[in-house]
């Protein structure tokens, strides 16, 4: 059998060596489609490769044809057997035919990079042809297997090939397959070699004979696929080809090759075969975005071959796609249903315009078992797109209950279903979905331990969320009566990007599993050498184990460093009140001094704003200790500076701590005071600080938190009693401004940070505090919930902006998109 096999001449019988990536682009090809041409390197060269290796080690002596049976729940012997089998691939060398294959077979795209796409199926003796199962779990398993791009030359291509080959024994891949009880001699690992060039465009169509879902974005589909932009999206009638809807995207940044080459010359296969009649600037793969959440294309990310571009105002503002773009793609669409797919997902570019030549190309075809929903993609659609129904997105996974969406990100695991809030559960099984009425901050341990969140009661800005958010765990919230819907043991896949709540089988759980994984461990980071913001782009941060990760984010400094979340992870889940009763306030001011300490040398010489205490009994209320004159109120209690003046044991503490902290060298971190009411209660505050020997560093600065309407008022009073910095906490500012429980998820709809008072509340804070020569900073969710009010945050004037971990990245580049448009780039110093 061939080692390279061109796509247009792939017969039905070779469907087994070259996958079914490679398999269903061929069949569209040869009917006519426009597909990206290219060969595929069938999986029988490597099995070949994998015999005529010298293998030193007995367990791999019979590789391709051995089950590799490894204990998979043995993670280090996994890990050291996949990188001992990756590394061995990496090193040997290629068979000189090969080589010589691959260099003619290159030479026809005459182009400087190419993408290698991993196409995989099963062994047809192993698998029934009419098990449609197994086949969508053999094409959704391709995100498990890394794609490279990489240069044309004979030595890069024959590396790439090399790292394809390698991700089949990466140790993610073992495990997988071996979980599924699939050998490895089962599984046929084919390459697809095709040419990669520019394009305007590219996105997917989610067809049903009766509805056409076609979501787009700019440039190449990386952005899309990671979740960075909202695609446009255009809802077509599949029978008329009638535009129902269109709804504009959010769309700040795209993905483009590097110096790609523009060479016109004609791409053919060879010259023994059927000429190819178009232009080799026309072929462009988009990112490989199978069903997108689950089985998102990673591609190895080389600096000098793909980078990212601000995109402008008009870009922004317009739609990807012209009107006849997306009647060419319902045309293709059409020709599919009417060849008898009735379900299927295609993925297609579009490139410059071209005299004689398409300008639009397939790159993937995925036929599909159940009906296609807008809610499986990994983007957020129209809200009038979005089902309350029963969805079924994978056979067997049905969607069970929508609610707010607190903290990001995907899981997929067994519920632990806790109905009971007032005692803390010993039985929780780590690394499983919590589900329970609220989430008490004395579950702190259980949240770090969570796969996921849900809970009945709750909003955005529940400190409970806001841990969920640092650690990275995907929270939803306001799920009524789920406590009563799931049962423990039940596998749920949880959605924190849209608030949607799955309940799955074990086969469509793995499927959506790969793509989750592989999305997760890829995630990009903003590059220290991006372009410097004129704003001062901060982090919000309170978790000791969270502050190496956050330090090497893109920021300057800890905006708010939370002390009632910090103490939660240092005094072993009690209340500080409770270590007062136990006579333990020595060893409180020690481990509180070396958990601010693990910040301030993490950021050094970078700014930590560290906010003293400031409880809300609600949230605290399972803490038992005797806390002075508690109140059930959220809003109006025993909170921050007040509390202070009725008994300042604690606060004296917290002070002694930040004294140890300077004596000791350690000079970046400053005091923020939280829920300041009246400039009294300032004022007693800041003779506190005075008599604590804080304010004898010279660059030690004192800021409140501009979250009560007071301040809003009277800020040139708290300036002139000695205020030196402001911070805007949305979060209170908003449910005072508008008398609305933030906590409370009915309400969720009217918590507005954008209602006019609000904003305009936020503006007069900021341009009051740049005449009055104090910096002002902003510090709660609104930025990230709304990334439109950054432009107007920056036009007013703020100074810094601080925002969750995981909202760093996007946050800046929307400062970068900002400053750029209001020419702020000019006023930095050089």
């Amino acid at each position: 059998m061939a080692n390279l096999y061109w796509l247009n001449q792939i017969r039905p019988e070779y469907r087994a060596s070259v996958g079914l990536k490679a398999f269903y682009l061929s069949h569209l090809q040869q009917k006519g489609y426009p597909v990206v041409p290219g060969f595929v390197v069938s999986a029988l060269t490597l099995q070949t490769f994998l015999e005529s290796m010298d293998w030193t080690e007995p367990l791999f002596a019979d590789l391709p044809g051995s089950s590799l049976h490894i204990d998979i729940d043995n993670s280090q012997q996994l890990q050291a057997i996949a990188r001992q089998l990756r590394q061995a691939i990496a090193a040997a060398p290629l068979p000189n035919s090969l080589l010589q294959e691959l260099e003619v077979a290159t030479a026809h795209f005459q182009l400087a990079t190419l993408i290698l796409r991993p196409s995989l199926s099963l062994d047809p003796l192993a698998q029934r042809s009419e098990d449609s199962q197994l086949t969508t779990l053999a094409l959704k398993s391709a995100g498990l297997l890394t794609s490279q791009v990489c240069r044309s030359d004979l030595e890069s291509l024959a590396q790439g090939l090399k790292q394809v080959w390698g991700e089949l024994f990466s140790a993610k891949s073992l495990f997988y397959w071996q979980r599924h009880s699939i050998p490895l001699q089962q599984l046929r690992l084919a390459v697809l070699v095709q040419p990669m060039q520019p394009a305007i465009a590219s996105g997917t169509i989610c067809a049903t004979e009766t509805r056409l879902d076609i979501y787009s974005t700019i440039g190449l589909g990386i952005a899309l696929a990671r979740g960075e932009v909202v695609p446009d999206y255009d809802l077509v009638d599949s029978v008329t080809g009638s535009i129902q809807s269109r709804k504009l995207g959010q769309k700040s940044i795209a993905y483009r090759l590097t110096n790609p080459s523009h060479l016109q010359s004609e791409i053919a296969p060879p010259s023994s075969e059927p000429a190819i009649s178009h232009s080799a600037a026309s072929w462009l793969p988009p990112l490989n975005r199978a069903a997108a959440l689950q089985n998102p294309l990673h591609l190895t990310e080389v600096p000098s071959l793909v980078e990212t571009y601000l995109l402008t105002d008009q870009q922004r503002t317009e739609f990807t796609l012209a009107e006849s773009d997306i009647q060419a793609l319902v045309g293709l669409a059409q020709m599919a249903l009417a060849d008898g797919h009735t379900l299927f997902e295609l993925e297609w570019i579009l490139l410059p315009e071209l005299v004689d030549h398409s300008r639009l190309y397939l790159t993937q075809f995925i036929p599909q078992t159940t009906p296609i929903s807008p809610v499986s993609k990994s983007h957020s659609l129209p809200p009038s797109k979005r089902s309350s129904k029963t969805v079924e997105i994978f056979p067997g996974a049905t969607l069970i209950a929508t609610g707010l969406s607190v903290a990001s990100g995907q899981a997929i695991a067994r519920a632990s279903v806790i109905t009971d809030t007032h005692t803390f559960p010993n039985e929780f099984a780590p690394h499983t979905i919590l589900v329970a009425p609220t989430l008490p901050l004395d579950w702190l341990p259980l949240i770090e331990q969570s796969a996921a969140l849900i809970s009945e009661q709750g909003g955005m800005t529940s400190h409970s969320a806001i841990i969920a958010r640092e650690l990275g765990v995907p929270a939803v919230t306001g799920v009524p009566a789920i406590t009563q819907q799931i049962r423990s043991g039940e596998l749920l896949w949880v959605d924190g990007d849209r608030g949607k709540i799955y309940r799955l089988n074990q086969l469509s759980a793995d499927i959506a599993n790969v793509g989750h994984d592989a999305h997760s461990e890829t995630r990009p980071s903003t590059s220290r050498q991006q372009p410097r913001l004129t704003t001062t782009l901060m982090v919000n941060v309170s978790q000791p184990n969270q502050v190496l990760k956050a330090a090497n984010l893109p920021v300057s400094g800890v905006g708010l460093l939370r002390a009632e979340l910090l103490a939660l992870s240092v005094l072993d889940n009690q209340h500080p009140f409770r270590w007062l009763e136990q006579q333990r306030k020595n060893e409180l001011v020690e481990r509180m001094t070396e958990a601010i300490a693990r910040f301030a040398e993490a950021f050094d010489p970078r700014p930590v704003f560290y906010r003293s205490f400031d409880f809300r009994f609600h949230e605290f209320q399972d803490f038992h200790c005797t806390s002075p004159s508690p109140t059930t109120h959220s809003v109006l209690g025993m909170r921050g500076a007040f509390s202070y003046r009725v008994d300042p044991t604690l606060f004296k503490l917290e002070l002694a701590c930040l004294a140890i902290l300077q004596q000791a060298g350690h000079t970046n971190v400053h005091l923020l005071l939280p829920f300041v009411r009246t400039v009294e209660e300032f004022v007693f505050c800041r003779h506190l600080v005075e008599q604590a020997g804080l304010t004898r560093t010279s660059n030690f600065q004192l800021w409140i938190m501009a979250e009560v309407p007071s301040v809003l008022l009277l800020l040139p009073d708290y300036v002139e009693a000695g205020v030196q910095g402001i911070s805007i906490g949305t979060n209170d500012l908003t449910q005072l401004l508008l008398g609305v429980d933030r906590d409370n998820a009915d309400l969720a709809s009217v918590f507005e940070e954008r209602h006019p008072v609000v904003k305009r509340a936020i503006a007069r804070l900021i341009q009051e505090a740049r005449q009055l020569g104090i910096p002002c900073s902003i510090c709660g969710e609104a930025p990230v919930r709304y990334p439109d009010l950054i432009a107007d945050l920056v036009h007013w004037g703020i100074q810094s902006i601080s925002v969750a971990p995981d909202a760093v990245e996007s946050t800046y580049w929307e400062l970068v998109r900002v400053e750029q448009a209001l020419g702020l780039a000019s006023l930095r110093a050089p």
